[in-house]
């Protein structure tokens, strides 16, 4: 496979997924094979998880059987709610085995010609800039198509950029029916087969639609759904320490098991972006479905009923931006839920017809989930119930309960980890069930309402007034279970109002439960300090740079935007913030020129020995020509995640194990921290000019070379780096290597070893 033709993969992904692209090679180029006529191609448990899950079963019927027997009847209705808090958690737990036993591994046929596809790009009132990116990603996408803004604003700044990208633009008098209105306005003024759905702040990739538009080859295909992905690493919803590769995200397990789990059995549903539809399917069912808040989830249901299948391709193909503060998330899921809950009032979903069996379940798994926002509330103020009045839901403790008790909780944790596949980050996730358990709680009363409001995830920030008020409910956990330990201990030394087992279990408990809330509280309103309007992507690139009136010097550029950057460079004397600055910044499909000045100094070095490392630049001037090429290639790839090496993934307990006992090798990959920006020509070809690149090094040892251009493996080049602290010569072979897919050409990444030899 040449390097232009590598598949873009995501960094982290599992062997399935790996596979996935990896057999796509041997399709029938002519398209020919029909993916209804195909075998159902899935990764399953292996055999040491699938014995762990039998085990548990057992473990968690003697557990669940053994509890029938420990209610306390001087607190009969207490011990009736725990015990039933434990019986969802257990419905919940095998709707989820049954989900993810099978992951299904999609192969991406090679898409036909001739299908006349339209993009739609709904939007309401999110900021032009963002808009901006979404459309000049879109209208790059490869395979013929025409994009469209969809404007429920109805804006004529929105209207003028539609013009200047050349793209069609339809507005609307009246929003009725939000989002799913908009999108069946459009669909009267479109004469497509297929329509392609992106979010106004999802970016695509220019592969999207040839990875995507060959699973239609099959006529009961009605949509493909690809992962709702994001740019944004410093999100809500990501947690990412930049010194680390791991960044999990919220949706991870979602998106990387859940959905591939669904569509196994052709139940994985339409996530509102990111996604194909085939028009007629649409027309079937009347249309994107109407009359509740979420009209992806309400749609995905009839086109199912209607007896159409559906696809979930899981490569990442767009990105978009994730809420960043505890405000957007919060108001987002619990859009989810009341939506969820409005769809099962109208459709029924166990009870729906047209729907198989398995479908119904998952269908059922989904919308059921909402209901862990009452199981969770329950186990956070148990303990603080029974540490203040010394009543306990269970008559049985000390050595009975534990011997029942830690065997299902441990077991119950380790299958949790098997099943997710590494992605189930079970510290990250009882947090962010911390964080939401009122929403879900809240959104599960949609139920029995009728009608409810459509808006559009906010964008902005939260204040820090707004997230302590939204954090209100994690607060009062956090107070109350605080409370209850000293208070608990206190009463049991003076009064033992309770076993010592049962104070022991339950100011365990109670810190459980106060370190969730803190930990939670703490990152939300570290969040809402947030202050920067752009994101920046940890990319770097070579940069020809001049300070003043000095002449060009090469330097480096990173933490990048449309709106700015990072410079690192040899900086004789700081320079004075204010100034003037100028350059061109280089990408893998021409270069960039800017104008710029310099807004701060990042210092670097001991106490005693502090220099400027590297100078913030904001962009004062930029052709709008130059300003999309940026944003093209920034936004709609995940070349972050491959350039730095990031995954979702850690390995499961099991996986760990079997690292520490050598029985397999973990895994490492080259992961680069510090780029300089280097000029150099193959060295049997000094005639040619020079090609500017990056080249990073450990000391003074030369590891890697970043280039846009592929070299040979084998190949010597030499040429000079520029760090901030010198400029040298160098020589080196070029060693393995690997292309970097980007929205306009491929950067490639190779291993290099020093060459002992001079350079010319």
């Amino acid at each position: 496979m040449k390097p232009d033709d590598s598949p873009l993969i995501r960094a982290g992904e599992s062997a399935g997924e790996y596979l996935l692209h990896e057999i796509d090679s041997s399709i029938d180029p002519s398209g020919a094979r029909s993916i209804s006529s195909a075998p159902i191609e899935y990764e399953s448990l292996n055999g040491f998880q699938t014995l762990l899950v039998v085990i548990f079963l057992g473990v968690a019927a003697w557990y669940l059987t053994w509890r029938l027997d420990t209610f306390n009847e001087q607190a009969l209705g207490f011990s009736i709610l725990l015990y039933g808090a434990e019986l969802f958690g257990m419905l919940t737990t095998l709707l989820h085995l049954f989900m993810t036993w099978r992951l299904r591994i999609r192969i991406s046929p090679p898409p036909p010609p001739g299908f006349k596809v339209d993009v739609f790009i709904p939007t309401y009132n999110e900021p032009v800039e963002l808009v901006r990116n979404t459309l000049v990603a879109a209208i790059h996408m490869d395979y013929p198509h025409e994009t469209w803004l969809l404007d429920d604003g109805n804006r004529p700044e929105m209207a003028a950029l539609a013009q200047e990208l050349g793209v069609r633009y339809l507005a609307r008098q009246e929003n009725t029916d939000a989002k799913a209105g908009n999108l069946n306005n459009a669909l009267r003024h479109s004469d497509a087969d297929f329509i392609a759905v992106f979010d106004c702040d999802h970016a695509p990739h220019k592969y999207f639609l040839t990875r995507t538009l060959g699973y239609f080859q099959d006529e009961k295909v009605a949509f493909v759904q690809t992962p709702q992905d994001f740019f944004n690493l410093d999100s809500y919803q990501h947690r990412w320490r930049p010194n680390r590769k791991l960044v999990w995200t919220e949706q991870s397990l979602f998106f990387r098991v859940i959905q591939r789990g669904k569509d196994y059995w052709n139940a994985a549903f339409f996530c509102g972006s990111c996604a194909v539809i085939r028009r007629s399917a649409l027309d079937d069912v009347g249309g994107f479905a109407t009359g509740t808040v979420t009209e992806d989830l309400h749609t995905s249901l009839r086109i199912h009923k209607a007896g159409y299948k559906s696809v979930y391709h899981p490569e990442s193909l767009a990105f978009g931006l994730a809420p960043n503060s505890v405000m957007p998330f919060l108001k987002q899921r619990i859009r989810w839920g009341q939506g969820a809950m409005q769809v099962w009032r109208q459709e029924g979903v166990l009870f729906a017809r047209g729907l198989t069996l398995a479908q119904r379940l998952n269908y059922f798994a989904s919308m059921s989930t909402y209901f862990d926002g009452w199981q969770k509330a329950i186990f956070y103020v148990a303990p603080v119930i029974v540490l203040f009045t010394g009543m306990m839901p269970i008559n049985a403790l000390g050595a009975e309960f534990l011997w029942h008790f830690i065997p299902y909780y441990l077991l119950n944790f380790w299958v949790f980890e098997e099943v997710g596949r590494g992605f189930g980050n079970t510290l990250y996730i009882e947090q962010y069930n911390m964080g939401r358990f009122a929403g879900f709680a809240w959104a599960t009363l949609g139920l029995f309402r009728k009608r409810l409001s459509f808006f559009v995830t906010p964008k902005e920030q939260t204040p820090r007034s707004e997230s302590l008020r939204l954090l209100t409910p994690q607060l009062v956990v956090l107070i109350f279970n605080a409370a209850a330990i000293p208070v608990g201990i206190a009463l049991f030394l003076y009064w033992h109002h309770l076993p010592f087992s049962g104070v022991v279990a339950n100011v365990v408990w109670a810190a459980v439960n106060l370190s969730l809330a803190l930990a939670i509280v703490a990152f939300s309103l570290k969040q809402s300090r947030f202050r920067r309007k752009e994101y920046r992507f940890p990319i770097p690139l070579p940069a020809n740079v001049s300070l003043a009136d000095e002449p060009m010097r090469f330097m480096t550029v990173d933490d990048i935007s449309s709106n700015g950057c990072r410079i690192y460079g040899n900086f004789v004397s700081p320079p004075p913030i204010g100034e003037a600055i100028r350059g061109i910044i280089y990408l893998p499909a021409g270069q960039i020129p800017f104008l710029g000045e310099i807004t701060s100094h990042i210092e670097g070095g001991r106490q005693d020995q502090r220099y400027v490392k590297a100078i913030g630049c904001r962009f004062v001037v930029q052709d709008w020509h130059y300003r999309d090429q940026l944003k093209l290639f920034l936004y709609g790839s995940d070349l972050q995640w491959q350039l730095l090496t990031l995954t979702e993934r850690i390995p499961t307990p099991s996986e760990w194990m079997a690292e520490k006992m050598g029985i397999i090798s973990p895994t490492s990959q080259f992961a680069a921290r510090n780029w300089a920006a280097m000029l150099y020509r193959i060295k049997e070809k000094q005639e040619h000019p020079d090609e500017v690149g990056l080249i990073t090094m450990t000391g003074d040892r030369l590891e890697a070379v970043l280039t846009f251009k592929p070299i040979p493996e084998g190949t010597s080049i030499q040429g000079r780096f520029f760090t901030r602290r010198r400029s040298e010569d160098f020589l080196v072979c070029i060693g393995p290597g690997r292309a970097l897919q980007s929205p306009v050409s491929p950067i490639y990444l190779y291993e290099v070893t020093p060459v002992a030899e001079k350079p010319d």
